[in-house]
């Protein structure tokens, strides 16, 4: 459990920012092992006896190690927070003796316990605009909450009202909110002025388990960085997503789909790095029902990348190559009250339902304006034309379309009432 002895971000009253011992302490966030700072003559340890000969450049050998620096008045070795440089070779004791324990998703949950996200790691959810992308991730943000951990949200897009109002909407007390959550709208680049200690700070107060960042496009534009370049989706994580995760959180970006549903595939839209660079898990939501004031709406929660590999094995395979995890809905009674659930999904034993046909097959007699034959039907509708003509006789038997025989024998297809996936039992 988190506490908290002062408010999230405030600055005490007597100051304009912290001390210099603390910005410094704070500073340490940002320090990337390939930071040039940490390079900096003040900050190399002395070495002993021990340094590697002339003939060897300077570099680190195993069996020959740097003495540790002198301690200091408080008996604590200078620069103790300082990362390690990322180019000295790693002890794998653990993972060779058998003890090392591969990272869990312990962060938000499923309805049946299984956690969502990997602390430490960074994360993605991916989908279509008004997906439940951000609904998804509060609910998450609810269930850190209510384990008496900490939150802090970095929003590119939404405002305090939208994000905190969806909080309360979903029963999150206005004192949990307030002692442990912490709402960040950037209008600045981080590197400008005190905005890394600023963060820095908020990260410290409240060591948060759970770091959603909602839009990237945003946030990256803000800085002056190319949505389409690799380097800068790199350069991007480098800069914000990264150091955050070093503190042990787990952070999650929301992002949108390419607009190509038939091309997506399992990618966010800009730079293929956005995936690459994960080190935890992405999400794809993929909208069934809308979502709004006063209905239920329902998205199926697919996995497109696991890096740590433990998440699948909750999941179900699919057709499509991201593995089902999820049903999330959310069901909203009015404006100040809303009910989210993320179910388990459950695998079907009866005939298989060809569900993403079945709906294309539906569109297609749709937006037909008489009647349509086998051959029509399949002419409207991409794919194997078998497969088609399949999906076409279980929407006949299901109720959906019923036939009329029409010239020259010919079988006319009318749709009785639209079948989306979400009629489906295995979207």
């Amino acid at each position: 459990m988190t506490t908290n002895n002062r408010v999230p971000g405030a600055w005490p009253t007597s100051t304009r920012r912290p001390t210099t011992e603390a910005a410094q302490r704070e500073a340490q966030i940002w320090a990337e092992p390939t930071d040039p700072r940490i390079w900096a003559e003040d900050s190399i340890p002395a070495w002993t006896d021990d340094q590697p000969p002339a003939h060897n450049g300077g570099l680190w050998i195993p069996g020959q190690h740097p003495s540790p620096p002198p301690p200091t008045g408080n008996g604590q070795a200078p620069n103790a927070s300082r990362p390690t440089p990322s180019w000295r070779p790693r002890d794998l004791t653990d993972i060779l003796n058998g003890t090392y324990q591969a990272p869990q998703p312990t962060i938000g949950r499923r309805d049946d316990g299984i956690g969502l996200f990997y602390p430490g790691r960074l994360h993605s959810v991916i989908g279509e605009s008004e997906g439940g992308k951000t609904w998804f991730a509060l609910t998450a943000v609810a269930s850190e909450l209510a384990a008496g951990n900490a939150v802090v949200f970095i929003d590119f897009e939404d405002d305090a009202p939208g994000v905190a109002g969806r909080l309360l909407t979903l029963g999150v007390p206005a004192t949990v909110i307030s002692e442990r959550f912490a709402y960040i709208r950037p209008e600045t680049p981080l590197t400008s002025e005190f905005n890394k200690l600023d963060l820095g700070q908020a990260l410290n107060d409240l060591k948060p388990t759970f770091v959603p960042v909602d839009g990237v496009t945003e946030g990256m534009a803000m800085h002056g960085m190319e949505l389409k370049d690799n380097s800068d989706v790199a350069h991007f994580g480098r800069v914000l997503l990264h150091p955050i995760a070093r503190t042990g959180a787990a952070v999650v970006t929301l992002d949108h789909v390419v607009k190509d549903k038939e091309g997506r595939g399992r990618y966010a839209i800009g730079g293929v790095h956005k995936i690459n660079g994960i080190t935890g898990a992405v999400y794809t939501l993929e909208n069934r029902t809308p979502f709004g004031i006063g209905v239920t709406g329902k998205s199926t929660v697919r996995i497109s990348k696991d890096r740590p590999g433990q998440l699948r094995r909750h999941a179900l395979p699919h057709s499509s190559g991201l593995h089902w995890f999820a049903d999330f809905t959310l069901t909203s009674h009015d404006e100040t009250f809303a009910e989210s659930s993320l179910t388990t999904p459950i695998e079907r034993t009866g005939p298989f339902r060809p569900t993403g046909l079945m709906q294309k097959v539906s569109d297609a007699l749709a937006g037909a304006p008489d009647p349509l034959s086998v051959r029509g039907v399949q002419d409207r509708v991409t794919g194997n034309k078998d497969a088609v003509r399949a999906a076409l006789a279980r929407l006949v038997d299901e109720g959906f379309v019923t036939v009329t025989p029409g010239p020259r024998g010919a079988q006319l297809h009318t749709l009785t009432k639209p079948f989306t996936t979400s009629e489906g039992e295995a979207p």
